[in-house]
């Protein structure tokens, strides 16, 4: 590809995500924390055993929207709340860039359990927690019949993308940085 070609991909996919993202970026906190719940609420009706695996996690991150755009470059973007005994305590946005076949906007929604007080301090200890480098977190997959496959749940991090139809499968949050924001 001539490096005319590959300036032109780069600016057109920087401006499908800039428009992707002017929208979220005017999020309120009443928004987001609107937002977190209907994500929250259709992660229980999808996924079996959700609710008690929120309700014995230490946090719940939840971004409610991550918007990925592309065209030969792409980037994502989302925001959203960590939970902490079912409250906000704080705001975060979960940002990444890549490079490949990609074409479109598509819109996911992340939830990102911490399972014990030690990861969600060391996640809380960090000024921006890239996925991968600063912590792991193991994507889980449902099993027969819609439920959580238990054998994963020993990680002190665990994720679900879930789009409108329920968990989406081959995905990684890999790379994502995860940095908190003021609302």
């Amino acid at each position: 590809m001539s490096l005319k070609a590959l300036l032109i991909n780069a600016l057109l996919a920087l401006a499908l995500l800039m428009g992707a993202v002017r929208s979220a970026e005017a999020a309120s906190a009443y928004e987001i924390d609107a937002d977190v719940d209907n994500a929250l609420q259709h992660f229980y009706r999808t996924v079996g055993g959700a609710r008690e695996l929120v309700h014995d996690a230490a946090g719940v991150l939840v971004f409610p929207s991550v918007v990925k755009a592309g065209m030969g470059f792409g980037g994502e973007y989302g925001e959203g709340a960590l939970l902490r005994g079912g409250r906000t305590e704080g705001y975060y946005n979960t940002i990444s860039a890549s490079v490949g076949f990609q074409l479109g906007v598509q819109a996911r929604t992340v939830i990102i359990l911490f399972m014990t007080e030690e990861a969600l301090e060391s996640f809380r200890r960090k000024h921006g927690w890239k996925v991968g480098v600063d912590g792991s977190v193991a994507l889980i997959t449902v099993g027969v019949g819609g439920s959580v496959d238990t054998n994963q749940i020993k990680k002190p991090v665990i994720g679900f993308i879930l789009d409108q139809k329920g968990l989406m499968y081959n995905l990684t949050l890999e790379g994502s940085k995860i940095s908190r924001i003021d609302r």
